[in-house]
């Protein structure tokens, strides 16, 4: 409860006499007597653990919470050069494109040993002679890692051969590979395992097996799972990694050497790979980057058949799904024990229990290992069964293959997905795979294309296939074909016949073989949308008591069905979540709120739902589903629902196939409802009673199982309670897992308790494969029948729908809602969401995760079964009434007295206004000119304490609350205390956006943190070149001309920010904001929503935020998800060296949100060299956001913060970066609290905001800020009435606040209570107030933090950067940016920029592992010259494959010419000058039919002129808002988000051309008559050119194209133009619709046709001219 204002100060004056005393009681300072003398507990470790207790932190799926990674990945295969056994020259090449890709892999925490280098290659027979013969020329050959220690390695040894000879498989002996321990680093050296390879001859029962030789691939296969069954029966099973026993491979195929090495130091460990004898036709080679700085061995790549670049979002689930599948045996278990008979080994991998017979062979999958470890057995097992490699990978990583304009000539593949769809869900997420199972070799990408890949085809027939081109030095006249794999595409090669197989060639043949579209089309049943019944259910008094009893309020139909069901949309809303966590919380909650949503950063990017919608799906299915290892048309009987969120009429339908003559498909509806006579305790025996009827269900042959908390009428809600479906469908799904039954039966959830998006994502996370709503839906029917709706439809206030409409309006926006949700986690299919668990618990106890969400972390313990269902039962109304309401419970939007509790109320506002002397009356709009020191009142130290208590009596709310400080020592004079103005140069203003904030808002603070020596942030959009320089001009009044909307300004004050964001829209980034930065920030998440991108509403898009973001005024600015240039953690460096290129001396730092696994995040994003990690809380942010992700996405930032600090303590990487903190810091308390977890700075968001006058009106997104702090609208703005001297006045005293602390604590220096947990401990008085259950603790997840008492060094930089203060050190780039080096100490390119004038030419030559290549010239041009570059000419000609973001951040004048090709990022931020790209002219292939440059080439281009003469990747111009561009050709997504500029491509494209374009226009030559099918028309419209302007822009484009590359293509179009031009589609968005070039209304206008041509006159050309 909080006290009035009256009390408080009562409470301020009677403790004035025992103040020392009061302040230890507020902050929790605890003392021991002993007799009369007060003694200070001098040893204390922190958060002791409870009996029974562990520590817990970093609990979880390994893949999760301990390591992942990214890498480089590629193959050779030349099958026709050399003998049978192929050449060296094949292992050399692959050994050199490993190298080259060492900037694409990390070291460990001793900076020498590599993450994971490794090669996979045919086995080198030559160098094997000595174990071959006549009768065995090809024997099974194991590369196996075995312990150090020489007993141990001989038990095992022994094991082995036992094991072998058991089989039949003859061993012949084992050599010791000859290795050079002296080359590894450190770490790698101490956990070398002994390296050794064993021979075994194939079994005489398999002598007819040589042609194929499967069946000894098999009995290889079986016995090595055996192999570690056995090693464990007999003790030789250990768990240090040192002592491990691993095969890297075992086959009479293929051979792996791999190791924890730098992929340069691979062949000088492994002597072998230097023996001219060891020759191969292929080789595959992987550089691993691991977050982890510890890495094994075995995890280096390439696994046994599979190298994989990427990470499995969907591990979890596909992991359970297979146990699931294995645990339904259809083998006797006697018939495992013969590894050896063809037949009996073929019926092994197609139909046994290979997973839960441990004791006879190996699990298949283990949560304990990586996701690519994972993937590879289950990949494996796969080609062991039936399977082709290239059909195995097409089931495992489907593409997206619905209305896929590339595959309409060929329906037989669709049948294929169709088909395999239905059987298995997707393993999904980025991947770029390789794979090889000695018979072919290939690669496949993701469905979304978020790996980079290219490949090569040389005139010997050689494939090259590489992340990065360039990384095997070939001669383009060589070359006969240059491609990329785009989304879900795959190459083949044969290794037998040397044939090439491209996309649509493979998967048509692997198609081919069974008649997919047949079996489908005889075996599947749809159910498609059908129409809703307007029938009422019940009437409205029985309506309102059940949606009482489901935990309804009037707030989500007020909010939340008003608007799903008006406009199929989510509700948006803004200003955060500043309410309790549910476990917290005084209100009853529905177990959905325990839920936190987990989300994609950093390791693996997050997607696009609503503009790259056409990759994803919600269609689910029902029914038995067969073995993925045995293909039979029995796979094809299914229900296969178009939707997941079903109605009365498709419930119906479902029903109707249990009918014998229409499928058969058994069903059954088990009630989830029990007596409420029962109690809290009778839900036990009903969950009990639930899943023991599911079983025997599903036994008797039941497929479709409906598990129903629907009641028939008021008498049976009265009398029953309900399992909630959470709990319900957990438990059953768990249930049938454990039977070995999940895969027989489907489960629908048809539930009063479901009506949010979070919702219907929980239940299908958790096993769920359909819901029927039929209380939501019910509710839709209720307000839409009611008067209040009626009448605003009528007033225009709402949409004007029918009843089915509003019922398919509110499953749209369901649908829309659970796409988003998935994208957040990089999950495009619904159905590999199903089951995947993809949340985290706060709050619930052992009991609830053990019966219902195994394998789910919740890290603080919570509510038992019977504390949810006291809560569900404190839902209920008293009675069914006609007049009765629902309960407001306040949870969005506060209610006063009986609502929630939230903390940054109108009420708090008004209390720290009194404290800072702000008067939110007096502002511009006012009197402020006359009043006195322009109205600021005197701050008030009585006011600031009242401030303080209101927060400290307050309802519980976050996990800090239940913290105490306990010192360990005495305390000190505050005169010790070192000054403020020390620690207020560690607070930082949130990245809240010019934009989201008015110029008043955001200028003042940046003026006042400034002011205070703290860091200001930018946030997304730019800023105001003007904001660079500092105030000179201010007069006796406060006031400047330059900035004459502020007050209370002062000579010498800045309102440039120190930290500048660059946030995944790239608005407002250009060479200048970057250079004038003191630090970079890169926004890979937000509090507010995690894993989306920005959002600015239309209405705040005024004419000058739309100059700052280069956009048009008035139109809704959303950002991509950071997923376009940031793909993976080596993109993520990649960024981070584009950063420290053009801005060397700006340290960088990268925003993340709190999330389980964010320790590894975070290893690894220091490990990409950032200087600052940021860790936001999930209840931050002050924009727009979509309701259900501002409560239910991230966790609270006391974990993540403690978990990276930990991670990275013990990975020994603490010391390389610093740790800051935001998301809803509003006291010194939570301040030294976030300081003792690990934070070295701080973060103020809202609370900053209120500190210069925001009242909390929580209108933000409507821009109808009352006081003008969220509005653009002039007359609002008027009505700010902050100054900087407000918010100086409430840093301050949060500054004395925690001074004070320290002086009881006893400590003089704030650095010191950095990383010290051990002065935090649990407050039992805290605990015990939590009304809701006594489960809740914390020691076991905050006792993880490492002690640091004693040692510091963490708190000082790398002795190898110095070991200075961190904050005044920044990483440097290595050699990667030593060719941008030279350049800038060219004496020549250093008189053109000093000259500035005239011509001037370079030249230089490049390779693959340049990167940022003349970013780092473009800031030595903006520091002198801003953003308008040069007034002369710099032009550089370079020569050979250009490493990453070439020509990143160039400026006017710089032009730059590239012979060769170039990787990703091209352009990258480009603003001006030229670049051109284009072949040797000796190349032998065909230019415009060949990939040139990379993946997102002008992202975020603002400026500027490029060529390529070849075709693009994927993504190309995504958010360009001003280049011109031509290539010829591109992949998907070409143009989206594009605000401005031209883009012509004149070759084919892929689809969703112009998604989200909301500017510029495009123009694509149309050679096969389908431009129509790849055009995204949500947005823009696309036509003929049809207009004399625009034909103009387009030829005179296509002739600059022609003269700056000689382009074949350009030169065709052009000598025969008139035939030509009409294939050309031109595509813009409605604000470009009047233009000239679209409309041709416009006499005289003149039309631009090139950002910057040779003279600037000829950027524009009078209609009717020529260039």
């Amino acid at each position: 409860m909080r006290l009035s204002s009256a009390a408080l100060i009562a409470v301020v004056a009677s403790s004035a006499s025992s103040y020392i005393s009061s302040f230890q009681l507020q902050h929790g300072l605890t003392q021991r007597r002993n007799g009369a003398a007060m003694e200070r507990v001098t040893s204390l470790q922190a958060f002791k653990l409870k009996e029974g207790e562990t520590k817990n932190m970093f609990e979880g799926p390994a893949p999760l919470v301990k390591e992942r990674d990214a890498c480089g990945v590629g193959f050779i295969a030349n099958t026709k050069s050399g003998e049978e056994f192929g050449t060296h020259k094949v292992l050399q090449q692959g050994l050199t494109a490993l190298d080259c890709m060492e900037h694409r892999g990390a070291c460990g925490g001793d900076g020498i040993s590599g993450d994971g280098a490794g090669i996979m290659t045919q086995i080198p027979w030559k160098l094997f002679s000595e174990y071959r013969s006549e009768n065995c020329p090809k024997p099974g050959v194991g590369m196996v890692f075995l312990p150090q220690q020489e007993d141990r390695r001989n038990s095992v040894k022994e094991v082995i051969e036992k094991v072998c000879e058991a089989n039949e498989l003859e061993f012949l002996g084992w050599r010791e590979v000859p290795v050079d321990p002296s080359a590894l680093g450190p770490q790698a050296r101490d956990a070398v395992p002994s390296m050794w390879q064993m021979f075994v001859k194939a079994p005489k029962r398999l002598d007819d097996d040589e042609e194929t030789r499967d069946g000894f691939e098999r009995t290889l296969y079986l016995v090595r799972r055996r192999i570690l069954v056995e090693l464990e029966k007999a003790g030789l099973k250990w768990e240090d990694a040192n002592s491990e026993t691993y095969f890297a491979s075992f086959s009479s195929a293929t051979i792996v050497y791999k190791g924890m090495v730098q992929g340069c130091v691979l062949p000088q460990f492994y002597k072998d790979l230097q023996d001219e004898d060891f020759t191969t036709k292929f080789v595959i080679y992987h550089r691993r980057f691991s977050t982890n700085t510890n890495p094994k061995w075995p995890l280096a790549q390439p696994m046994r058949v599979v190298g994989h670049n990427g990470e499995i979002n969907t591990l979890v689930g596909n992991v359970n799904w297979v146990k699931a599948r294995e645990k339904s045996k259809a083998l006797p278990e006697c018939e495992l024990e013969d590894l050896v008979n063809a037949e009996n080994t073929d019926n092994i991998v197609m139909m046994c229990n290979t997973q839960d017979v441990p004791n006879v062979l190996e699990p298949l999958v283990d949560l304990g290992r990586s996701d690519s470890a994972n993937l590879d057995a289950v990949f494996e097992l796969m080609t062991k069964s039936r399977h082709r490699a290239p059909c195995a990978l097409m089931s495992l990583v489907p593409t997206a293959y619905e209305n896929e304009p590339a595959l309409s000539n060929n329906p037989e593949i669709v049948d294929f997905y169709k088909f395999h769809g239905g059987l298995l869900e997707a393993w999904d997420g980025p991947a770029l795979l390789v794979y090889s199972d000695g018979k072919s070799i290939g690669a496949s990408l993701d469905r979304n294309g978020l790996r980079p890949a290219r490949y090569s085809i040389t005139s010997d027939g050689t494939v090259y296939m590489m992340s990065e081109t360039g990384v095997v030095d070939l001669e383009e006249s060589d070359i006969v074909q240059k491609g990329r794999l785009g989304p879900g595409q795959m190459i083949n090669v044969d290794l037998a016949t040397g044939e090439f197989k491209d996309n649509i060639a493979i998967k048509s043949e692997i198609a081919s073989r069974h008649p997919y579209g047949e079996w489908v089309k005889q075996g599947r049943k749809d159910v498609t949308k059908m129409t809703f019944a307007d029938d009422r259910l019940y009437d409205d008094a029985t309506t309102t008591f059940a949606q009482g009893t489901f935990g309804w309020g009037l707030e989500d139909i007020g909010m939340q069905i008003q608007d799903m069901a008006g406009s199929a949309k989510e509700t948006t809303y803004s200003m955060g979540d500043d309410a309790p966590i549910a476990v917290l919380s005084e209100r009853p909650h529905t177990p959905y709120n325990y839920f936190k949503q987990r989300f994609a950063q950093v390791t693996n990017p997050p997607i696009d739902p609503l503009r790259e919608g056409v990759v994803m799906s919600v269609a689910m299915t029902l029914g038995k589903k067969e073995s993925i290892y045995k293909v039979s048309e029995k796979g094809a009987r299914l229900i296969h629902l178009e939707s997941p969120v079903l109605n009365s009429n498709e419930m119906d339908r479902i029903a109707s196939f249990a009918e014998p003559e229409n499928g058969g498909f058994e069903q059954a509806t088990i009630s989830t409802r029990y007596s409420l006579a029962d109690g809290p305790d009778g839900i036990k025996d009903a969950i009990e009673a639930i899943c023991d009827k599911a079983v025997e269900d599903v036994r008797n042959g039941v497929e479709v199982l409906i598990l129903s908390d629907k009641s028939a009428d008021q008498a049976e809600l009265d009398g029953t309670t309900y399992i909630p479906p959470m709990i319900a469908v957990g438990a059953v799904h768990h249930r049938l897992i454990d039977e070995g039954l999940r895969m027989d039966t489907g489960i629908v959830i048809e539930t009063g308790s479901a009506w949010s998006t979070h919702h219907f994502a929980c239940l299908v996370g958790y096993g769920a494969n359909a819901v029927h709503p039929y209380l939501a839906l019910e509710t839709v029917k209720q307000w839409h029948g009611s008067k209040r709706t009626q009448s605003m439809m009528k007033a225009g206030k709402l949409d004007n729908t029918t009843l089915d409409e509003a019922q398919q309006n509110y499953r749209k926006a369901v649908e829309n809602g659970l796409l988003k949700i998935l994208s957040k986690m990089g999950i495009s299919l619904l159905s590999s969401y199903q089951g995947a668990q993809i949340f985290e618990a706060m709050g619930l106890g052992e009991e609830v995760i053990d019966t219902s969400f195994k394998g789910t972390t919740s890290r603080i313990g919570g509510v038992s079964l019977s504390d949810i269902a006291q809560e569900t039962a404190m839902m209920r109304p008293e009675t069914a009434d006609e007049k009765a309401k629902l309960i407001n419970y306040g949870y969005y939007k506060p209610v006063p007295k009986k609502g929630e509790y939230h903390v940054n109320s109108s009420d708090l506002a008004k209390l720290l206004h009194d404290a800072i002397g702000l008067d939110k009356t007096v502002s511009a709009a006012t009197d402020r000119d006359e009043a006195e020191n322009d109205g600021v009142k005197p701050k008030n130290a009585a006011n600031y304490e009242i401030f303080k208590k209101s927060l400290e009596s307050a309802p519980l709310a976050n996990i800090r609350d239940l913290l105490d400080f306990e010192s360990d020592r005495e305390s000190i004079s505050i005169d010790e205390v070192e000054p403020a103005a020390e620690i207020m140069k560690r607070f930082c203003t949130g990245a809240m956006s010019l934009g989201a904030l008015s110029r008043e808002a955001h200028e003042t603070l940046a003026i006042a943190v400034n002011r205070v020596g703290g860091k200001s942030n930018s946030g997304e959009g730019g800023e105001d070149t003007v904001r660079i320089k500092d105030l000179s001009d201010v007069d006796e009044k406060g006031r400047s001309p330059t900035y004459p909307h502020l007050a209370g300004l002062k000579n010498g004050d800045s309102a440039n920010s120190y930290i500048h964001q660059v946030a995944s829209g790239r608005f407002g980034v250009t060479p200048e904001f970057l250079t004038t930065a003191k630090q970079l920030e890169i926004k890979m998440a937000q509090g507010a929503k995690p894993g989306e991108g920005g959002q600015l509403p239309g209405p705040k898009v005024s004419d000058y935020i739309a100059t700052l973001r280069a956009s048009k005024p008035g139109v809704t600015l959303i950002s991509p998800p950071p997923h376009h240039d940031i793909y993976s953690i080596e993109d993520l460096a990649q960024l981070i060296h584009d950063l420290h290129a053009i801005n060397e001396s700006a340290g960088v730092s990268v925003k993340l949100v709190s999330s389980i696994g964010i320790g590894t995040v975070a290893c690894g994003v220091a490990k990409a060299q950032a200087d600052v990690i940021q860790i936001s809380g999930g209840d931050g942010g002050t924009g727009a956001s979509p309701l259900s992700s501002i409560k239910h996405a991230g966790m609270p930032w006391e974990m993540g913060l403690s978990e990276a600090h930990s991670a990275l303590l013990n990975n020994g990487l603490r010391d390389r970066v610093t740790l800051r903190v935001d998301g809803g810091i509003r006291t010194g308390r939570d301040l030294a609290i976030a300081a003792m977890m690990g934070a070295e700075e701080f973060g103020f968001g809202t609370i900053a905001m209120i500190a210069e006058g925001c009242v909390m009106a929580r209108v933000c997104h409507l821009n109808t800020c009352p006081v003008g702090v969220t509005s653009q609208k002039e007359e609002l703005r008027k009505k700010f009435p902050g100054t900087p001297e407000h918010v100086v006045n409430f840093f301050m005293f949060v500054a004395e606040e925690i001074r004070e602390l320290m002086a009881h604590l006893g400590y003089s220096k704030f650095e010191d209570l950095i990383g010290r947990a051990d002065l935090l401990k649990e407050s039992e008085e805290q605990l015990a107030r939590i009304a809701k259950t006594k489960g809740v603790t914390l020691s076991g997840f905050f006792g993880s933090i490492p002690e640091s008492k004693d040692d510091r060094a963490f708190l000082r930089a790398t002795p190898a950067e110095g070991g200075g203060l961190k904050d005044s050190v920044v990483h440097v780039n290595g050699g990667s940016s030593d060719l941008d080096r030279e350049m800038c100490n060219h004496e020549d390119v250093k008189a053109a920029i000093e000259k500035n004038s005239g011509d001037t030419a370079v030249s230089f030559n490049i390779k693959n592992t340049d990167r940022s290549t003349c970013a780092m010239l473009a800031g030595d041009i903006s520091r002198q010259y801003g953003n308008k570059g040069l007034d002369g000419n710099l032009n550089i000609n370079i020569f050979g494959s250009a490493g990453q973001s070439f020509g990143a951040f160039t400026l006017p004048g710089m032009k730059l010419r590239l012979t060769g090709e170039a990787n990703d990022y091209v352009g990258k931020g480009m603003h001006g000058g030229e670049i051109v790209v284009l072949p040797e002219a000796d190349a032998g292939f065909v230019a415009a039919d060949s990939s040139i440059v990379g993946n997102a080439c002008l992202y975020g281009a603002t400026g500027g002129d490029f060529h390529a003469n070849g075709r693009a990747g994927e993504r190309f111009c995504v958010r360009n808002s001003g280049a011109y561009a031509v290539c010829e050709g591109t992949g998907d997504h070409c143009c989206e988000y594009m605000t401005g500029g031209v883009v012509v491509a004149l070759g084919t494209v892929g689809r969703n051309v112009g998604a989200g374009m909301t500017g510029g226009i495009g123009y694509f030559y149309d050679e096969d008559g389908r431009f129509d099918e790849r055009v995204n028309g949500e947005i823009v419209k696309f036509q003929r050119v049809g207009s004399a302007a625009g034909e103009l822009q387009l030829r005179n484009m296509i002739e600059r194209h022609f003269e700056k590359t000689g382009s074949e293509k350009a030169e065709a179009i052009l000598d025969n133009w008139d035939e030509e031009k009409v294939k050309f589609w031109q595509v813009y968005p409605p604000s470009e619709a009047q233009s000239a070039v679209v409309s041709d209304t416009i006499v005289g206008e003149t039309v631009k046709v090139s950002a910057t041509a040779p003279s600037e006159e000829l950027c524009y050309l009078p209609v009717g001219a020529g260039l």
